[in-house]
């Protein structure tokens, strides 16, 4: 059944690939004056091509039930406090969520599986800085310059929307349209995984052809402009000190590099990391915690030589096959690369370093840990049309869920751009050293600047073009040297996006030779970025399912996470409130407590079977219940019934082993069938 779906897809595309060439002889008849019943006859052989491509394209297209089940998670969560609107009573506010007692647990256990997967495995140097930023950092970092979104608003109400969400909801809804012929999808999905590159004259252009209008009342929109994201604040009592709630963690490692290398030993490369806020405020959030205006951030900042990107432990991972979906099949196939060898993509140049690589499969191996499906992750690369003007290579993570594929963790080689920026601002040397073997003779590029003829030329503008020349690598150096002599001038471009003509009075750049022990150099930062908030949804989607109901009994909802991601890892259960059960349910819950596995005790007065549900709705692995065998069995030799989630087997098993168990459960030192094969099956309860 599937190659036969395969060999229609294919005819499928070869006669959209018919219609085509045919509306393309068409034309070329009417343009030409050709006679009308050539004209009529061409005519009729396209339509008859129209009518089996659109035959086939129906035959084809099969209602798939939904991967994910929004509504019922997002009730789940609400139902049971896993995350809230902030402010409820006040009527909430856009963008801003607020997690219950079990979304707490969840979303710290996950941040700390990413700082054992992460900081303490890989050996990295973790931070914490502060979210107050003053505006000089920012606008060294290009954030009070470039940090936008385009949006349009609502031209009557005034109601604003981000343009490139707005275009990507609106090719949902035609893709959807059974009316939509098959040609112009595959020209829309091809759009529609460009659409975070897009231009405002692009954007503009797109959704005036596909006549779109504000979603909430109909009404014409603006044509898109950009938005500064930025939240402004002013530090002090004076307001003298502008700034502004960090958009990003990653400055703070910038700015602090030097005493990070000093702290490290002067030892390269080396890795900074920070779980921390960020604050961004998003033009329209309407997508849970997907997109918020405040959100935590765990970020690296990997710094190595930029002429040496290896990674010492690249070996480990170079045969992992990752979903890709680089820049060439997002603008023509839409297809996922995934029979390429990391080692391969390296090699060909598809990925851009070892280093990088690492970084995504390290990020691959992370999220499956945590609950992700493999086959609902993909690693997107850049498009060339978005990817930051310095940048080397840029790939996130998306992982799919209801509301689509969703960015969630980026990885970018942001090459020297930050450090050098900081760097020529504050007029701090933020550089590494590579002591040589023994001296040797180097070839480097010698700067001349006449700051008189440059200031006299730039004058207030003068610091921003030295600036400029001093962030220039030896390549660009000797590119401008070379323009200044085959030309007379040079045009420079500074990071705020201004143009300067130098003349060769004002700069001189040649390559000398010079007897070096060291080699000082400032380091290129490759920079893995996860969104926590936007990881937990996802958790909470790939985790859910519903049991089969039996006789028309309502639903039962299950987060299956995995037990290092489970808020609480296991509920003690008295079968009854007879106070005879209470000391065992003491014992045990002390007894687990002691050795970190977190409990909750549920001896309200539903059944036992309830009270399972509860604990399974909030994905709780593994459960005990202390019952009358409990009691009644002699001292010393007293059991009780441990049941896992997700098969609902029993087991019974002494309460001198449950601790010990559960916990080596929970740390996947012991597997489900391990303690089957140990300890005998129960089928029944006994209730006095």
């Amino acid at each position: 059944m599937e190659s036969d779906r395969e060999t229609k897809l294919q005819e499928l595309q070869e006669l959209a690939a018919q219609a085509k060439s045919q509306g393309e002889a068409v034309r070329t008849l009417k343009k030409g004056g050709a006679p009308k019943a050539e004209i009529d006859a061409a005519v009729a052989i396209l339509t008859d091509i129209k009518t089996r491509l659109a035959a086939l394209d129906k035959a084809l297209t099969v209602v798939e039930a939904p991967k994910f089940d929004r509504k019922s998670v997002e009730d789940l969560c609400k139902r049971r406090l896993i995350f809230i609107p902030s402010f409820e009573i006040y009527g909430g506010v856009g963008g801003l969520y607020d997690y219950g007692p079990p979304g707490c647990g969840v979303k710290s256990n996950v941040e700390q599986i990413w700082r054992q997967h992460f900081v303490f495995e890989e050996n990295m140097l973790e931070v914490q800085c502060t979210c107050l930023t003053p505006e000089v950092v920012l606008k060294t970092s290009g954030h009070v310059e470039k940090f936008t979104d385009l949006m349009v608003k609502d031209v009557k109400t005034g109601d604003c929307y981000r343009a490139d969400k707005l275009l990507a909801e609106i090719i949902d809804k035609v893709l959807a349209d059974n009316k939509t012929p098959f040609e112009r999808k595959e020209e829309l999905k091809i759009v529609q995984n460009q659409v975070d590159s897009f231009d405002a004259a692009t954007l503009w252009n797109w959704l005036t052809e596909l006549k779109a209008k504000a979603p909430d009342t109909g009404n014409a929109l603006s044509e898109p402009y950009p938005f500064n994201l930025m939240f402004g604040t002013s530090i002090g009592p004076a307001g003298n000190l502008k700034g502004y709630l960090r958009p990003e963690t990653a400055q703070g490692i910038f700015v602090n590099f030097r005493r990070l290398l000093d702290h490290n030993g002067g030892r390269m490369p080396f890795a900074a990391a920070q779980i921390g806020l960020g604050f961004r405020n998003e033009i329209s959030p309407r997508a849970g915690l997907l997109r918020v205006r405040e959100f935590t951030m765990a970020e690296i900042e990997h710094f190595l030589n930029p002429n040496d990107k290896r990674h010492p432990k690249f070996h480990e991972v170079k045969d992992m096959k990752l979903n890709l979906f680089p820049q060439d099949n997002q603008v023509t196939t839409g297809k996922i690369v995934n029979t390429v060898s990391l080692e391969e993509a390296v090699s060909s140049r598809m990925i851009n370093n070892e280093t990088l690589a690492y970084f995504m499969a390290r990020t691959h191996l992370f999220l499956v840990k945590i609950g992700i499906r493999p086959d609902c992750l993909r690693f997107r690369q850049h498009l060339k049309t978005e990817m930051a003007h310095y940048a080397s290579d840029c790939w996130d993570a998306e992982i799919e869920t209801s509301y689509g594929w969703v960015e969630c963790a980026g990885h970018a080689d942001r090459a020297c751009f930050d450090l050098s920026n900081h760097a020529a601002k504050s007029n701090v040397e933020l550089i590494a050293h590579e002591t040589l073997p023994e001296p040797r003779n180097i070839e480097v590029v010698k700067s001349t600047i006449n700051n008189k003829v440059v200031g006299q030329t730039f004058k207030q503008k003068q610091k921003e073009v030295i600036e400029q020349l001093n962030l220039m690598n030896d390549e660009q150096k000797m590119a401008i040297q070379a323009q200044l002599d085959s030309a007379g001038e040079a045009v420079i471009t500074t990071c705020n996006n201004e143009s300067f003509t130098l003349q060769p009075t004002m700069v001189k750049f040649e390559r000398i030779s010079k007897r070096v022990t060291e080699i000082a150099y400032t380091p290129s930062v490759i920079e893995p970025s996860f969104g926590i908030g936007r990881i937990v949804y996802a958790v909470l989607e790939h985790a859910f399912y519903a049991r089969p109901s039996e006789d028309g009994e309502e639903k039962r909802y299950v987060l299956k996470f995995p037990a290092l991601v489970a808020p609480v890892k296991c509920a003690v259960l008295p079968l009854s409130a007879n106070a005879a059960l209470a000391p065992y349910v003491q014992e045990i819950s002390s007894s687990l407590t002691r050795k970190g596995v977190s409990v909750k005790v549920d001896d309200s007065g539903q059944t036992i079977g309830k009270r399972y549900w509860r604990a399974d709705e909030i994905g709780c692995p593994f459960g005990i219940t202390v019952d009358f065998q409990t009691d009644s069995e002699a001292a010393g030799s007293k059991t009780v019934t441990l049941r896992e989630r997700d098969s609902m087997v029993q087991v019974r098993i002494p309460i001198a082993d449950v601790a010990d168990v559960v916990r080596e459960l929970v740390e996947a030192r012991l597997e489900w069938s391990d303690v089957t094969s140990r300890y005998p099956l129960f089928e029944a309860q006994t209730l006095a």
